[in-house]
Parts: structure tokens; sequence; C-alpha cells
């Protein structure tokens, strides 16, 4: 794991126990707080954490500003929560016409589409959206599991997790090893800050064997679509 996902992992975990901006970058030797900001910015501090900040202060009024800032803070957290189980409730249970057209979207968003090519494929990192693309591959396009592969595509960093990553998704899809192909490492100039390497698990592609025919439909479904946008 690299050295700067090591701060950012006791960083959160001082945050959580109360540090200041100021004392965790004094402790990880960090000379520049924004970063630090950034990571700990959806950790909630208690009452008597911004009390214990506040004496070290000095400052009444630093106390009120952090009160201040820790009730936006959990006002905003709350209204993520609200409108997040609005959304589940405006979606409710999707009827076998609207599975149907949220998978065309998808497809058209995520799915194999280059000209000249016949391959079926999907990729994404989300396992419900995987989840939903196999289910709708199978349920919607009559794709029977054996002409399903998935190839797992992830940073280098990980390549000491391969094994353990084609497990992950191997139990989330229900498709045995037996039809991954070999995992693609990624190499990156940049370093990726991953803020829970062992927590990372790239992303799926999912291909479809002999889907000439299925490909040329998803791509007359994706054009019915797009005949309704004026």
């Amino acid at each position: 794991m690299e050295e700067k996902i090591k701060k950012k992992v006791i960083a959160q975990k001082l945050r959580r126990n109360g540090y200041s901006i100021s004392e965790i970058a004094e402790k990880l030797n960090i000379q520049k707080s924004g970063s630090i900001s950034k990571w700990c910015q959806d950790i909630c501090l208690t009452q008597g954490q911004i009390n214990r900040l506040a004496e070290k202060q000095k400052s009444g009024s630093y106390k009120g500003r952090m009160n201040f800032l820790e009730r936006l803070r959990r006002e905003r957290i709350k209204e993520i929560s609200e409108l997040k189980k609005k959304g589940i409730k405006d979606v409710g249970e999707l009827k076998k016409r609207d599975f149907f057209i949220g998978g065309i979207a998808m497809y058209w968003g995520e799915g194999y589409k280059y000209s000249g090519g016949n391959q079926v494929g999907f990729t994404n990192s989300d396992p419900k959206m995987i989840l939903f693309m196999l289910k709708w591959f199978k349920d919607i396009c009559g794709v029977s599991d054996d002409r399903i592969t998935l190839q797992v595509k992830i940073n280098e960093a990980h390549k000491d997790r391969v094994g353990d990553v084609e497990d992950y998704w191997s139990r989330i899809t229900k498709v045995s090893r037996d039809q991954f192909n070999k995992t693609v490492l990624i190499k990156t100039k940049s370093k990726k800050d991953y803020s829970n390497f062992n927590e990372h698990f790239g992303t799926l592609r999912i291909t479809i064997k002999n889907g000439t025919q299925i490909r040329r439909k998803i791509m007359g479904w994706i054009d019915g679509l797009k005949n309704n946008i004026s």
C-alpha cells in the first residue's frame, strides 16, 4: 500500500478520534492541510470532541464556528440520506418493460458499440450494475450461462490481490472462475490514491460469445430510444 493511502486512512482514524486538522497534519508530517480536510470532510465530530478542540484553541468563537460547521455537515448528511430514500421510493418495483428499457439505457452508456465491431460487452465497477446487466442479458436477450465470459481489469498496484479480486467477482456474479479470462493489470504513470486498498476490486467486463445477432438487436433498441428524443 502506498504511503499516501496509509496517511489517508490514519488521518480519517485520527479525525474520528477528535483530532483537529492541524494536529493531524503535524502527526503525519503533512505541510498542507487541504488534503486532510478533503479526506475528512464527511466525518462528524461529537460535541465532546468539539469542546476539546475549542478548549485547546482557547477561543469561544472557535467553538461556535465548529458547532456551526458540524451542524451544516450533519444537515448535509441527513439531506443526502432523505433524498436517497425518496429516490428508491420514486423508482419502486420495476416491471418487465421498465427492466427492458433500463438495460438498453445502461448498454447505450457503458456497452460496446464501436463501429464495425460485432462484440457484445459491458464494463463497470459497480456490482449492482453488473448483476443488473447479467440478468438483462439472460432474461431479455436470452443468453445462456455458457455464453458468458468475464474479465477483471485492475491497477497493477493490486497484482498481489488478483486471486482475491477474481474470487470476489465470482461470488458476486455466481459465475465460476473457469469462465474468467486472464485479469488485465493496468499500468499507469500516476499512482492512484485508494482510500481503502483492500476493498478496491477494479472493473468487470462481461462478454457474450457469438453475440452478433444480439448486438444488432441491441443497437436497434438503442436507435428506438434515440427516436424518442426530439
